[in-house]
C-alpha cells in the first residue's frame, strides 16, 4: 500500500512538471489610434521571447506557416487594405533552408478600418501565427484578439 501511495504522487507530481514546460514565447496585446474623425487603426503587437522569432505574413512556398490576421465582420466598421507590419529581419533561416522575413522581440501588424457609427463597439479577429528558435518550432497557434473602438 505505500507503493501504490508513493506511485501515485510520483505520477501527479510528474503531469504538474509537465504542464508546467508548454511552451508560449509570443503574448499578444491590442491597442485602437484614432487618425481621423472616420478612420482608426488596430494594431496588434507580439511581444516575442528571447531566443524565438515570429514569422511575417508573407514567405516562401515550403517555408513555415506564415502570420495571418482574421477580422470578424461586422456593420459598425470596413477594412482599408491589408495589414501592414514592421521591418523585421531578413535571415538564411537555418530551419526552413530559405531566406525568410521575422520578427525577435517585438512584432506590430496594422490595420486600418474606417467607421460606420460613432457608439463604441469590439472588433473580434484571430492570428494565426507560428514561432522558432534555432532548434525547434511549435506548431501553428491560433489567438483571438479583441480591438475596442470608442
Amino acid at each position: 500500500m505505500k507503493y501504490l501511495f508513493t506511485s501515485i504522487l510520483f505520477i501527479i507530481a510528474l503531469s504538474f512538471s509537465a504542464t508546467s514546460q508548454i511552451l508560449n514565447p509570443v503574448k499578444w496585446t491590442t491597442t485602437v489610434e484614432k487618425t481621423s474623425d472616420t478612420e482608426y487603426t488596430l494594431i496588434a503587437t507580439a511581444t516575442i521571447d528571447t531566443g524565438w522569432h515570429l514569422y511575417s505574413q508573407i514567405v516562401p512556398d515550403n517555408g513555415p506557416i506564415p502570420t495571418t490576421f482574421s477580422f470578424k465582420g461586422n456593420t459598425n466598421y470596413s477594412k482599408k487594405g491589408n495589414t501592414k507590419e514592421g521591418k523585421g529581419h531578413e535571415v538564411d533561416d537555418k530551419i526552413f533552408n530559405m531566406k525568410i522575413k521575422y520578427f525577435d522581440k517585438k512584432a506590430s501588424f496594422k490595420q486600418r478600418v474606417k467607421l460606420k457609427t460613432t457608439d463604441s463597439f469590439e472588433i473580434k479577429a484571430t492570428v494565426e501565427f507560428m514561432v522558432c528558435n534555432d532548434s525547434q518550432c511549435l506548431p501553428p497557434k491560433e489567438v483571438d484578439l479583441i480591438f475596442t473602438v470608442q
